[in-house]
C-alpha cells in the first residue's frame, strides 16, 4: 500500500515510523571553518560537534554533516532546501556575511524562497512553503503536463 502524505494510517505503528523519512545530509566542504561560519553564523544552524575532518550541525529536525574533502557541487538544478520563514530570510539578508553569498536563482514559485550557494558552491534554497502548499498552488496553476499520481 502506498499512502498519501496526509494519510497517517500507514505510519500509525511507531516502530515503522522510526524507519521512515530523511535521516541526514552530508556535504563535502573544502574549508571546515568557512562552512561552519556560513551554516552556523549566517544560516543559524546549531553546531553539535566538530573533529579534524568534519562537523555535525542541526537545524530543526535536520542533521547536517560537513565532511572535509574535495567539494564537487552539482552543476545542474540539484539543490537542498531548508525551511525558513520570511522573517528569518529577511534577517539573513541583512547580515554582513550575506553580501558574500552568491544568489544562484530568483524565486518564481509558490512560497518565499532565497536561493544561495554555500562557500563551496553547493546550491541551497531557504523556503517558506511546504509540499502541501505547493500541491495546493498546482491546483490553481498546474505545471505543463502535470499528472496527479494519487
Amino acid at each position: 500500500m502506498v499512502a498519501s502524505l496526509d494519510d497517517t494510517s500507514a505510519y500509525s505503528n511507531s516502530t515503522a515510523a522510526q524507519h521512515n523519512g530523511f535521516n541526514h545530509l552530508t556535504l563535502s566542504v573544502s574549508n571546515l571553518d568557512a562552512s561552519l561560519e556560513f551554516y552556523g553564523g549566517l544560516l543559524g544552524f546549531k553546531g553539535e560537534v566538530r573533529w579534524n575532518t568534519g562537523a555535525y550541525l542541526s537545524y530543526g529536525n535536520c542533521w547536517l554533516c560537513l565532511s572535509l574533502g574535495k567539494a564537487k557541487p552539482s552543476q545542474d538544478y540539484t539543490h537542498f532546501a531548508f525551511t525558513y520563514d520570511l522573517d528569518a530570510m529577511t534577517q539573513i539578508q541583512q547580515k554582513t556575511a550575506f553580501k558574500a553569498a552568491r544568489q544562484w536563482q530568483s524565486n518564481s514559485s509558490e512560497g518565499d524562497s532565497l536561493y544561495i550557494e554555500d562557500p563551496d558552491g553547493h546550491k541551497l534554497e531557504l523556503h517558506s512553503g511546504s509540499l502541501a502548499s505547493r500541491l495546493d498552488s498546482l491546483k490553481v496553476k498546474p505545471y505543463d503536463g502535470l499528472e496527479w499520481l494519487n
